[in-house]
């Protein structure tokens, strides 16, 4: 008997394994899930990992956070966190300055555009 997951992604073998059919299961799930707000973030020019970076911020408080815990708390790991940080830091959301203690680090900080940005999404997501 075809599984509905097999018919859905239109799958014409088996799967090789049941783990592999349920991690495939946990990833249509998962599109489906986010595909609401993945297309609200659309309309404001922004993406998942985006969107995730600015809402770590604001939690972060007047601190702002160093590259390396943003990227610790990031629900969707992003292997180019600077590149992210620069589109964010174009669009006059996000800045980022040198640590006054320690000039290895760069914190980034969110901006008030950035909370404006963020809580015009809060009601809808």
């Amino acid at each position: 008997m075809a599984s509905q997951l097999k018919r859905e992604i239109k799958q014409q073998r088996p799967f090789r394994s049941l783990e592999e059919e349920v991690v495939l299961g946990m990833m249509l799930t998962v599109d489906r899930l986010t595909a609401p707000i993945t297309d609200l973030l659309r309309q404001q020019d922004l993406g998942i990992s985006q969107y995730n970076v600015l809402r770590i911020l604001r939690g972060a408080g007047n601190e702002g956070l160093p590259s390396g815990e943003i990227a610790e708390r990031m629900i969707r790991r992003d292997p180019d966190l600077t590149r992210l940080l620069d589109r964010l830091e174009s669009r006059r959301v996000v800045t980022r300055a040198r640590d006054a203690t320690d000039r290895r680090v760069v914190r980034a900080k969110i901006t008030e555009a950035g909370l404006r940005l963020l809580d015009s999404l809060d009601d809808s997501i």
